[in-house]
């Protein structure tokens, strides 16, 4: 059995310098990607600080992890301003960079309403979600980009000095239904699922999911081989020890997961653990999967 790659989630609630600490100490532990959630609001946090000025500042304190967004979405940001972003901190980062996209949550859960405007129906935050994934990829790996779409445009956009990363810097698409699912097979290197569906064992959702990811992958002619599980939504012991983090990772593995990502510990939130586990984890498992 392959070991999986072993990720975080690190939150941008602290301030610099303290913040650089933290992903510092990521790096340290060998983690394969140090992810930040991509909001203005979540969940009523504070303070919550910008996801794209962090990875900047991380880029800057570390050498080695793979630093990314997990996930950036059309809630609040356009593709232009979003592109040149991405293209300074992947070189910033030495070509380290991974861009997690989603369709976004809705206005009640997360940042959706901060612009102002009606709320968007499901099926246009699905339209969304396709068009600015597209035009993302197109500004980030062509010469010159002109494009008027439905709700995105953009006109002659230089796209020089272009990543560092060729073509482009890699997309891990969070996407669960069939069209997510197409958005992740036509522009994606990874796909990412929490694996939460209600009344549903969380395995039996992966595997339903995968199986989805694979007829996609299968009907737009390309693969995606990275299969990214984001834990802690779910209510599975992933960090009650060092065996029951092994037990799930390694069946999930079997389903076909290619990385597992841990959010760092957080006192009095849902997501509070025992850093020693949490260490624990890091030191058997997160340089192995590379």
């Amino acid at each position: 059995m392959t070991a999986p790659r072993i990720s975080t989630v690190l939150w941008p609630t602290q301030s610099w310098p303290e913040a650089g600490e933290l992903w510092r100490r990521a790096e340290e532990f060998g983690f394969h990607h140090a992810w930040v959630y991509d909001h203005i609001a979540w969940r009523g946090t504070t303070p919550w600080y910008d996801a794209y000025a962090t990875l900047a500042a991380a880029a800057a304190v570390t050498s080695r992890v793979r630093i990314g967004t997990l996930v950036t979405s059309p809630n609040f940001r356009h593709p232009v301003p979003t592109a040149h972003a991405i293209k300074t901190i992947d070189h910033v980062s030495g070509g380290r960079l991974t861009v997690g996209i989603g369709s976004g949550g809705t206005r009640r859960a997360s940042d959706a309403g901060v612009l102002g405007g009606q709320e968007w129906t499901p099926a246009e935050r699905a339209d969304r979600f396709a068009e600015w994934t597209d035009l993302l990829g197109r500004l980030l790996s062509t010469p010159e980009t002109t494009y008027e779409g439905t709700f995105y445009s953009a006109r002659e956009v230089v796209g020089e000095p272009g990543c560092l990363q060729r073509p482009r810097v890699p997309f891990v698409i969070a996407g669960n239904g069939p069209r997510g699912m197409r958005v992740a097979a036509r522009h994606g290197t990874g796909w990412v699922t929490s694996g939460h569906a209600p009344d549903r064992a969380p395995m039996d959702v992966v595997r339903s999911r995968l199986a989805a990811l694979d007829a996609a992958c299968e009907a737009e002619g390309r693969a995606v081989a990275d299969r990214v599980l984001l834990t802690g939504f779910t209510g599975e012991p992933w960090l009650e020890s060092a065996e029951s983090f092994a037990d799930l990772a390694g069946r999930y593995t079997d389903l076909g997961i290619t990385e597992v990502v841990l959010h760092w510990p957080r006192p009095g939130t849902p997501w509070e653990a025992d850093m020693k586990v949490f260490e624990a984890i890091a030191a058997d498992h997160a340089a192995v999967g590379g």
